[in-house]
């Protein structure tokens, strides 16, 4: 069985609907490596049908860097600076990854389980970077299904490491995901399961 038809039997690919008209992007500011939406109904369906952020009292969801990234990628978010410009693409990348090591393999990873149409959240709770849930479910409606660590292609574990990682899952009762980054920013994901023979 080759690696891509193990990956697709993983985290198949989401199946294309047909595009609705979109929406007016949320407004968000980023300050102190925090980005925090506006109090606004678009914020809190942004929220509530695709879990982006965390939703706080007040009305407004406060995003990870890697969450606001992938909504101004995809055009969902505009967000603003403390002189209130508008921060594009490239120029929040920098500063993510001034604010995140290993920004970039991690954001790889998150941006193809999202394109794939499952709804993940960050893991450091748990001992990992992120934790993914079946599709159709949200977290608080019940368990995520893996824990995944982002590894760019060309580093390495050690074995110590890796038992830790596995250790992680199993404690968790979740599945364990090394989503695996190329140079291209392509994503293969290898799952460990504990078996017993």
């Amino acid at each position: 069985m080759t690696a891509k038809k193990k990956e697709e039997e993983i985290l198949p690919k989401k199946e294309e609907k047909e595009t609705k008209e979109p929406k007016e992007p949320v407004k968000a500011y980023f300050s102190k490596e925090r980005v925090l939406t506006e109090s606004s109904d678009n914020a809190r369906e942004l929220y509530n049908q695709s879990r982006y952020g965390e939703l706080l009292d007040d009305g407004r969801a406060q995003l990870s860097l890697i969450e606001a990234l992938y909504l101004i990628e995809k055009k969902r978010a505009i967000v603003y600076d403390s002189r209130n410009k508008i921060i594009d693409f490239e120029t929040f990348m920098k500063k993510a990854q001034k604010a995140e090591p290993n920004f970039w393999v991690r954001y790889c990873v998150y941006k193809d389980i999202r394109n794939r149409g499952y709804i993940i959240k960050t893991a450091l709770k748990f001992g990992a970077d992120f934790r993914i849930y079946d599709r159709g479910v949200k977290p608080g409606e019940d368990h995520a299904r893996w824990v995944v660590f982002p590894v760019s292609e060309g580093s390495t574990l050690t074995w110590y490491e890796f038992s830790a990682k596995n250790r992680v899952a199993h404690s968790t009762k979740k599945r364990l995901l090394i989503g695996c980054v190329d140079d291209e920013g392509d994503c293969t994901y290898w799952e460990v399961r504990w078996l017993r023979p």
